[in-house]
């Protein structure tokens, strides 16, 4: 071989080896990798300092106060749970960098964002703000869930003020079109937002609670539609509206002019929903007892829900439950959840995506974070890294 050949065939594995690199999504740091299922984790932005809950948590570090403080309610109840990588401050570009590494080398490739919107602003924004958009990168994706429910003072496991609403989860008009604006302009705009055929996807926690807002079905139906024009007209295709699939989901609308909506299906096609998810099994069965129980209940109504709708149903799966640290009598709590439990759903959740294939192959969890109700990814001093590992193995080729 001469030197003019040794040089070219140098050349050309040099070649070669920059485009593998730049085609792998693995190596790359700046592009979401590429699965064959999105796994989109909820993510609940509480731990982090918030000057709005400080009368809540004094010890500046968000609902991690409850966690640390917790006790157990009987013997042989798990508690406190303690955090393997220590209490982070979310809102920290670095430790919320450990969260995103560790989620997409674990097949965790979305987070899904508790989103809220109290007393005319902003609640826990933080944490996507200064933490999520400063470190992320576009190596992961996230959308968000509005969470429009109402604040209530569980949140404060000694506050006297038990069970009283502090802020309003409901929305008028006016608050509705600002609400309209931000998300369009601060979060659909960024390249890591999550599309569903180029539409932003943007979830409701609680529909009820966004139509006694915004003064009944038919005003709702303007608003979501004003919603669809604002975002096609910020160079969208469209708006994906995703509703979470339980009690709050309304099951029929009054006053709607020629019609019957007497289903929660035809409740979906009235107001031009494209897609449901759940948040949590505890919204679909009693969280109380076995876990391999409470979650067989769970996942064999996904058929049910599949069968119930003419939009697309994305299955939910669920670690565990154990929301007792906030609350100062004991509550129903999921018994001996482990990751090798937890496996067995990963597995039918994905053979449910196959099982479905005109549309998107997404699968959510709850959670990566629900250190308050017991359901989280996160390693703790307990199972290590051992939720991750399953995800891992399901998930990462």
């Amino acid at each position: 071989m001469n030197d003019k050949t040794t040089k070219l065939t140098a050349i050309f594995a040099l070649s070669i080896s920059v485009f593998i690199y730049a085609c792998s999504p693995k190596l790359s740091k700046n592009r979401v990798a590429k699965q064959d299922y999105d796994v989109a984790a909820f993510y609940w932005p509480a731990y982090h300092y918030e000057p709005k809950a400080e009368f809540l948590f004094p010890d500046k570090k968000g609902e991690w106060e409850i966690i640390y403080k917790s006790t157990p309610k009987e013997p042989g109840h798990a508690q406190p749970k303690v955090p393997m990588w220590g209490y982070l401050d979310e809102a920290n570009p670095k430790d919320m960098d450990k969260k995103i590494t560790a989620a997409v080398a674990h097949g965790v490739n979305t987070f899904i964002f508790d989103w809220y919107w109290y007393n005319d602003g902003p609640f826990l924004e933080s944490c996507i703000n200064d933490g999520f958009l400063k470190a992320n990168k576009n190596r992961m994706n996230f959308y968000l869930m509005w969470a429009n429910h109402d604040a209530t003072t569980y949140w404060a496991k000694d506050n006297p003020r038990k069970d009283s609403v502090i802020w309003k989860g409901s929305v008028d008009r006016k608050q509705f079109d600002i609400v309209v604006d931000r998300v369009i302009s601060k979060y659909f705009k960024n390249p890591s937002y999550y599309k569903i055929d180029g539409a932003p996807v943007f979830c409701i926690y609680e529909l009820h609670t966004l139509i006694a807002g915004l003064g009944g079905a038919e005003q709702t139906k303007d608003a979501l539609n004003y919603f669809r024009k604002k975002t096609m007209a910020a160079g969208f295709p469209g708006l994906h509206l995703q509703g979470i699939l339980w009690g709050a989901l309304p099951s029929s609308l009054v006053g709607v002019p020629g019609e019957k909506i007497e289903t929660q299906n035809k409740v979906m096609e009235y107001f031009g929903f494209n897609s449901l998810t759940n948040y949590c099994w505890a919204h679909l069965q009693n969280p109380d007892g076995d876990y391999e129980k409470w979650a067989d209940l769970s996942t064999n109504m996904w058929g049910g829900f599949s069968k119930d709708f003419t939009i697309p149903y994305f299955p939910n799966l669920t670690i565990s439950w154990d929301a007792n640290p906030r609350f100062p009598y004991k509550t129903g709590y999921i018994n001996n959840p482990s990751p090798a439990k937890f496996a067995k759903y990963v597995e039918k959740a994905k053979a449910f995506a196959d099982a479905h294939p005109n549309q998107p192959k997404i699968i959510t969890v709850n959670a990566w974070n629900e250190w308050s109700e017991g359901s989280y990814l996160e390693p703790d001093t307990l199972h290590k890294m051992g939720y991750l590992e399953v995800m891992k193995k399901a998930f990462i080729k």
